[in-house]
């Protein structure tokens, strides 16, 4: 007890007695709870400790550790948001491979279905094109869903094809994909006629591609998709590939498939025909008692948070979707990780009131940003980004999470926003700054697109717009 940690050596020559004797007795003590075995100490040999002396060590060494940060403002921060999400024009990945990480970090968190690739995505990967997203699908390593369904009116009749391009949609490494189910249960709601056709086709015969699809519900084409928008929308059906949701964002009319033979180069795929198969979306894991939410599920969305910010507090989670698990929950698992040395716990953003965890590697991160002076730099992003934190990490209004919104920010302070098709200025500049300031708002981050003319040419032309209107 008085000792600390000990190693089974040290105690055999205190005692003079045999190292056989002296680890028999350590073994009952463990048995017993009295003594813990492990490295507590940099040496390469196991050490043992009293289980109160070890426990009050290890209180001693949290606070030790939190006294030594240092809480950064709300605006570095912001800054060090804008780098560790790839936003920043420094910050930003290149290639087909960087998919993986990018959606990794942006794991569960719902944006309409049409920012993905016209916003947020390409924000964070240059010369973004959108078979890197539809390669990683097909490959199954990366999956799309709807995560909660939306209540519907279940008159009966015939209703209207869901509005897919404001539908919230997921993006999910699709290992983790079980984790995020159990969060959000796909419930029974009521669909349209087509509608439970096509789910009932998919039930009976499985996964199928557009053309079984037709074939066993007798459907015309333009009917089968507006099904599938609906069951999309409502969460129950996602496709292999991103194609499948991306034909839907885009009218018939505008698909434009390039035509047969040899391309000069490969064309976006806008058609149904490049879905792969459709299927029901996967239901998580039932939990045993409905009122204790499944502890992997909930470890793995405290994780992934602590991913996608670095830092994690409850004012940070407001633009989370109702399917992450309440602060109290994400408390009890990051309690459980600084104990285990994971994680830190401390102030590492001035300004807000609760407990704050962070990565190792993102306080060294943060350490720098403050350390850095400001250099002007302006980011613009879309309004459904998640790194739209106005009126969340500073004053003021919110700018709703919309695709048509969009905000701009200078060395983390957000300068301008724009609204309903109304820029406005949050903070006071000169004119010149302004009109940079304007001009950078409005800047587009969707990429140029090869879509095959009327001649079969691959042209590049802008994307089709799927902003929200």
């Amino acid at each position: 007890e008085g000792q600390g940690p000990v190693t089974q050596g040290l105690l055999a020559a205190l005692f003079g007695l045999p190292a056989g004797e002296i680890a028999a007795a350590l073994t009952a003590l463990e048995v017993e709870g009295f003594a813990f075995r492990g490295r507590f100490l940099p040496i390469d040999e196991d050490q043992w400790c009293e289980r109160r002396l070890l426990a009050r060590i290890h209180r001693y060494t949290i606070k030790r550790l939190r006294a030594e940060i240092e809480p950064v403002a709300a605006r570095d921060f912001l800054r060090f948001l804008l780098v560790w999400q790839r936003v920043a024009d420094d910050a930003r990945m290149e290639g087909p491979e960087a998919i993986e990480p990018v959606v990794e970090q942006l794991e569960g968190f719902a944006a309409p279905a049409a920012a993905w690739e016209n916003e947020i995505l390409p924000a964070r990967l240059a010369g973004y094109e959108p078979e890197w997203l539809d390669d990683r699908c097909l490959a199954g390593r990366v999956t799309w869903r709807r995560l909660v369904t939306r209540n519907g009116s279940g008159n009966g009749g015939e209703r209207r094809p869901a509005p897919v391009r404001s539908t919230p949609i997921a993006l999910l490494a699709r290992r983790n994909a079980q984790y995020w189910a159990a969060r959000a249960p796909v419930e029974e709601l009521p669909l349209s006629p087509r509608a439970q056709m096509v789910a009932e086709a998919i039930r009976a015969h499985g996964a199928s591609f557009f053309d079984e699809m037709i074939a066993a519900t007798g459907l015309l084409p333009s009917q089968l998709e507006e099904a599938l928008a609906e069951l999309v929308a409502l969460g129950v059906v996602n496709s292999d590939s991103f194609a499948g949701l991306r034909a839907l964002l885009v009218p018939s009319g505008e698909r434009r498939p390039g035509p047969n033979g040899r391309r000069r180069r490969r064309t976006v795929k806008f058609g149904m025909e490049d879905a792969g198969r459709w299927a029901l979306a996967r239901a998580g894991r039932a939990s045993a008692d409905p009122a204790r939410p499944d502890p992997e599920a909930v470890e793995h969305v405290a994780r992934t948070l602590l991913t996608r910010y670095g830092v994690v507090f409850w004012r940070l989670l407001e633009r989370e979707a109702d399917w992450v698990p309440p602060w109290r929950d994400l408390l009890r698992v990051y309690r459980r990780l600084e104990a285990r040395g994971d994680i830190r716990g401390g102030r590492f953003v001035a300004g807000f009131s609760g407990e704050q965890y962070a990565l190792p590697e993102a306080i060294g991160m943060l350490r720098e940003i403050r350390r850095k002076q400001p250099t002007g730099a302006l980011v613009s992003l879309s309004g459904a980004d998640p790194l739209n934190l106005v009126g969340i990490l500073t004053p003021g209004a919110r700018l709703p999470a919309l695709t048509g919104n969009r905000l701009l920010y200078r060395d983390g302070i957000p300068i301008a926003t724009l609204a309903a098709g109304e820029v406005r200025m949050l903070e006071t500049l000169d004119a010149a700054d302004e009109w940079a300031a304007h001009k950078a708002l409005l800047r587009q981050t969707a990429p140029r697109r090869p879509v095959a003319d009327a001649a079969g040419e691959q042209t590049d032309i802008a994307a089709p717009a799927l902003a929200e209107t």
